[in-house]
This record gives structure tokens, C-alpha cells and sequence, in this order.
């Protein structure tokens, strides 16, 4: 049986490493930076609040968590709603269905789902499709129904061809507010976000995970002195 199993892992690796492969950017969350979080938070409820939900995220946890003072929440980043310890709900209409074929899903467990980095690459890879219904297409997932949220800040670019192997290769022909390397600073900043959205537990993993190791030191170098005290006199 385990003989089968580690076959079957075997043979599974190459498959995921294809997957991991064909994502043209890299990128690792860096839930420790505070400021990034706080950036991602604004950027969210800015730009993809009015599609999407939180619904097992509150506004006051993310207050709490993200070192952000609770009146700065309810004035600046609560847009559908006025109760702080609220989910964080999308003011999408009903007929959302009807107009792009599907309902936005909830990004709660998106970062956990996909991979922050399958994120970080859909979120750069929208590109100019006039062939879809609405104008764009997207590298990671073919024929997304969702429109392209953050053009005010990226622009719009078309894909010139899909890479020799490396990246592939974009041309802006309607530029955004922010440079590109500012915008990926910003996604980036997006995607940190949904990661620490997707598992608000793991800050508190971090910093106990450091107090526990400093314990486990401390108390091998004591029971190591213990252990010699009590064999000192032993021959």
C-alpha cells in the first residue's frame, strides 16, 4: 500500500511542477509586513468590496489584527456597512448573475485555494480580448467572467505573445494611474491580504511559534544542566 502511495507521489510531482511552471511571475506573502496588509485592506474595499464578499472576515478583526484604529475602519473602509463587528458583505445586486453569467464567488478561502502565487498572476494577467463580452481575457483562467476591476489603476495592455518559455509579453495601450512596477507593489500588497484573509490565525501562529521555540532552547540548555548535575556523581 505505501508502496503504491509513493508512486502515485512520484508520478504527481512532475504534474505540479508543470502547474507551478506555467505561472510567468513569482511571488511569497510576507504576512509580517503591517503596512502591506493595511495598503491591501484599502485597495480591497476599494476596488472588488462592491463585487465580492468576506463572509467569515469582520470589520473588527481585521482592526484588531492589522493594527488599524476602529474609527479609521468604520470612516474609511467600511463601505457596506455601518456595524464594525459586521461581515464584510458585496453590495452586488441580484441580477448579478444575469450580467456576467455567475455570481462573484466569496474571497475569503481564495488564497488558500488557489496559492497566493496563482493569485498574484491572475491579478497581473488581464489583457485587451475583443472576442469576450467583456473586452478582456485572462492568461491564468481562460474566459473569466470578471471584468477587469483594477484598470483605473493599471490601464489596459494587450498580450503580444505568450513568451519564449520565461514570462510572457505584455504592451499597455491604455495607461492607469500607477507605473507597473507600482502596480505590482500594489497587487502584491492585494494579495497579502487575501492570504492573511484566508487564515487571520496564522499572525497569532507566528508569534507564538517564536515564544515556543525560544521555550523548547531554554529548556533543552536546563535539562541538559539538570542531566549533568544528577550524573555528576555517577561512575
Amino acid at each position: 500500500m505505501m508502496r503504491r502511495l509513493f508512486v502515485a507521489i512520484i508520478l504527481l510531482l512532475p504534474m505540479a511542477t508543470i502547474a507551478a511552471a506555467e505561472l510567468p511571475y513569482s511571488f511569497t506573502p510576507d504576512l509580517s509586513n503591517e503596512a502591506s496588509l493595511q495598503r491591501g485592506a484599502k485597495l480591497y474595499m476599494n476596488y472588488c468590496s462592491g463585487c465580492h464578499t468576506l463572509n467569515h472576515m469582520r470589520y473588527s478583526t481585521i482592526a484588531k489584527d492589522l493594527g488599524i484604529p476602529e474609527d479609521i475602519v468604520q470612516y474609511n473602509l467600511m463601505m457596506t456597512s455601518d456595524e464594525i463587528h459586521s461581515q464584510i458583505r458585496g453590495t452586488m445586486p441580484d441580477k448579478s448573475k444575469e450580467w456576467f453569467g455567475t455570481v462573484p464567488p466569496d474571497l475569503t478561502l481564495t488564497a488558500r485555494l488557489h496559492g497566493a502565487n496563482w493569485l498574484y498572476n491572475f491579478l497581473l494577467t488581464f489583457y485587451v480580448d475583443e472576442t469576450q463580452e467583456n473586452g478582456v481575457n485572462n492568461l491564468v483562467m481562460e474566459s473569466t467572467a470578471m471584468p477587469w476591476a483594477l484598470w483605473p489603476l493599471q490601464g489596459y495592455q494587450k498580450l503580444t505573445t505568450e513568451g519564449d518559455g520565461d514570462s510572457p509579453e505584455f504592451e499597455l495601450v491604455q495607461e492607469g494611474s500607477m507605473e507597473p512596477t507600482e502596480f505590482r507593489r500594489a497587487v502584491g500588497d492585494l494579495v497579502n491580504f487575501l492570504e492573511y484573509v484566508g487564515e487571520p490565525m496564522k499572525l497569532e501562529r507566528y508569534s507564538l511559534g517564536i515564544k515556543v521555540i525560544i521555550f523548547l532552547l531554554v529548556f533543552t540548555v536546563l535539562a541538559y544542566l539538570l542531566k549533568r548535575e544528577m550524573w555528576r556523581d555517577v561512575k
